[in-house]
């Protein structure tokens, strides 16, 4: 990217609608803003102003809105101009094309967000956080993004880096100045680095709640034939997306669906029966349902609660034994002779109103283990960021090994300035260039 260039995108979606808006941001964009946009009084800093937005010859392109963001105050901390068009595809691709050819180039992906990082504007993961808001499909995911975004999770890495830098510090004094400057007291010096690998280890903790927020969850709803497994996914749907039938092994493929439970997206897949000795068509089915069952990270465990369980059910449970699962005795209005023989099972019929909301809250309970996501909280979103915690932690405590085997204080600077560079990479001030290619290249172009 030439950081000196003048860039310019659409950044609203294609497509006809109300409004449309051309982003421009550089040097250039001030002068491209006084021979393209003509309004009865002069813009002004970060006022709407009605104009008309004409091309380099002056023939009327459109009539619309033109904001100024000069510069350091705005998204990118350059000079922005936007132009608030009306969305009709040709007249966005017109001014686009003018404001390109008079001294604007298209934006690379993710550039205007990149800028706005490389000037101070947003710390690397509020960058990704912008990203993450804007592929958020569920509630979860756009609260979990929004509290990265507010930039909660980089003052704490600042923090952090901050206590270790001081420590450093310290050391750097007594090491270089010896006969003036003490030895830093090893007891308040182990507590600084534990009250450190503590925040960081309920980082790491928060890592599970940010990928459920951004992914959700996989539930499979397995069981033998004929146990209402279909009728299951209807009903947990709202709406009739599975064949159903009285006669088993209906069910040959898997059909995959999305509910949202407590605001996390949970990805349904029902399946087919699970028996012994199947026909060739249903074997090819049940093969699919265990590749489902293994992918899954519950399993909705449904047998027909209305009889006894028989050997088809007891075979379903053992392959679900030792994993997260949830166990539904359907058909409780027929009978529920099997309820006995399930310890925590739900008890109902997918006909049930309260059937199904006991099954979303233990699916929850499963999902998350029942925890309060609490999607406000700071959380780890990355692989790097998540590897860079671990490597900061691994650090701190070599350190606090030297201190508790009682070695030279001074040993401990090498493991403190390893940390100290691991929590720079999660707060982007240790970032390199192919790491942040990576990360803006994901971003739209007007992003």
């Amino acid at each position: 990217m030439y950081r000196d260039a003048t860039i310019a995108a659409v950044a609203t979606p294609p497509g006809r609608g109300a409004v449309a808006v051309v982003r421009v941001s550089g040097p250039g964009t001030q002068s491209i803003a006084q021979r393209l946009v003509h309004a009865r009084l002069p813009l002004r800093a970060r006022r709407v102003t009605n104009a008309d937005v004409v091309d380099e010859y002056g023939t009327l392109l459109d009539r619309g809105i033109a904001v100024l963001w000069p510069a350091p105050r705005s998204y990118t901390g350059e000079d922005v101009l936007e132009l608030h068009l009306h969305a009709s595809p040709v007249v966005v691709r017109l001014v686009l094309e003018a404001v390109l050819r008079a001294g604007a180039r298209l934006a690379q992906p993710g550039e205007f967000t990149r800028r706005a990082f490389e000037n101070g504007k947003l710390a690397l993961n509020e960058a990704q956080a912008v990203g993450d808001l804007i592929a958020a499909e569920t509630a979860a995911a756009s609260r979990a993004a929004l509290a990265n975004l507010g930039g909660a999770l980089t003052s704490e890495m600042r923090r952090l880096r901050a206590v270790l830098f001081g420590a450093l510090e310290e050391l750097a004094g007594a090491i270089d100045f010896p006969d003036e400057v003490p030895d830093p007291d090893p007891r308040s010096f182990d507590e600084a680095l534990a009250h450190i690998d503590e925040a960081l280890c309920d980082l790491q903790r928060s890592t599970e709640m940010g990928r459920i927020a951004r992914e959700g969850t996989s539930v499979a709803i397995v069981g033998p034939p004929n146990a209402g497994k279909s009728s299951l996914l209807n009903a947990l749907l709202g709406q009739e997306r599975a064949l159903v039938c009285e006669l088993a092994g209906t069910t040959r493929d898997t059909i995959e669906e999305s509910i949202v439970i407590d605001g996390v997206q949970v990805r349904l897949t029902d399946t087919a029966g699970i028996r012994d000795r199947p026909e060739r068509v249903e074997a090819a089915g049940i093969e699919r349902t265990m590749r489902a069952l293994e992918e899954a990270r519950v399993a909705l465990v449904t047998v027909d609660g209305s009889h006894p369980l028989g050997e088809p059910e007891r075979h379903v449970l053992r392959l679900t034994e030792g994993r997260e699962r949830v166990l539904f005795c359907n058909k409780a209005d027929l009978g529920t002779a099997a309820a006995h023989e399930l310890e925590g099972a739900v008890v109902g019929s997918t006909r049930d109103a309260q059937t199904l909301d006991a099954l979303r809250a233990a699916i929850a309970r499963c999902g998350w283990h029942g925890e309060h996501l609490d999607f406000a909280r700071p959380h780890l979103a990355r692989a790097y960021e998540i590897d860079a915690v671990n490597a900061a932690r691994e650090a701190i405590g070599r350190a606090r090994e030297v201190l508790a085997a009682g070695d030279p204080i001074d040993l401990c600077a090498g493991d403190l300035q390893r940390a100290v560079a691991a929590l720079g990479h999660v707060s982007g001030e240790a970032a390199g260039e192919e790491l942040l290619d990576g990360i803006f290249a994901r971003f739209c172009i007007g992003k």
